[in-house]
């Protein structure tokens, strides 16, 4: 990994113990999750007035401009032979500045990934199983790295305008470390808002994220990024 954290490569979190589990129609949408979220941090600085400038300049207003935002999102991934996976729909939230996030899968099953500031947890209630690693070990030249504010995003992605499609301006964005577990991000905008992403991960599959709801208006409570171990939960710290 370059910059604040130099060993951790995004894959390995994919291969967090926690989502390797066999409930059906699942385990792939889970460990894909977690790639998905941190993609997303990068264009979750939301709520910056409507630009004319191009996608590339607006994504740069937001990550400048916005520290914290909440709203909802839906997502559904496609496997390389083009089945579609179960659409996810939840709740995010996060503090940039903290570097906290919360995003809450809520239909059709119940997932939770929290940055606390310090610690990043998965939380699957049907397992009864939440995983802790360090933020230090986990965000390396992902994504994550955007939002929780360790990196310029130049040091993390080649960025290329693309044709506006649909009413909506388009980039993409590249990362620059070949083993960061996904191609490319295209994030659409609509009136100076993202409000679709197309994630494309290293193995051909691709995850559609729509957001809705977006607001910057907001003022957390102390206690919104924090993970409290439910009863008969097995918590387990990994090194």
């Amino acid at each position: 990994m370059d910059s604040l954290f130099p060993q951790f490569r995004w894959a390995s979190l994919l291969r967090m113990p926690l989502v390797h589990h066999c409930r059906k129609g699942t385990a792939y949408s889970a460990r894909f999750l977690g790639g998905a979220l941190l993609c997303l941090g990068a264009f979750f600085s939301l709520g910056a007035q409507a630009d004319s400038g191009s996608a590339s300049e607006q994504l740069r207003q937001f990550i400048s401009q916005v520290q914290q935002a909440q709203g909802e999102f839906s997502q559904q991934t496609t496997t390389v032979d083009g089945q579609a996976q179960p659409k996810q729909q939840g709740q995010f939230a996060f503090d940039r500045g903290q570097g906290q996030f919360r995003w809450q899968v809520l239909q059709p099953y119940e997932q939770l990934i929290l940055a606390d500031g310090k610690h990043l947890i998965q939380y699957d209630p049907d397992l009864s199983q939440a995983t802790q690693r360090g933020l230090e070990d986990t965000i390396g030249s992902s994504p994550a790295a955007i939002l929780f504010g360790t990196q310029q995003l130049d040091q993390g992605f080649d960025l290329e305008d693309r044709a506006s499609e649909q009413g909506l301006q388009w980039l993409r964005a590249t990362p620059t470390s070949a083993d960061a577990g996904f191609q490319a991000i295209d994030i659409g905008f609509e009136e100076g808002l993202p409000v679709q992403l197309i994630i494309k991960d290293g193995f051909g599959q691709q995850t559609v994220v729509e957001l809705s709801g977006l607001d910057t208006a907001v003022s957390f409570d102390d206690d919104e990024f924090n993970f409290v171990v439910p009863d008969g939960v097995d918590f387990i710290e990994l090194q």
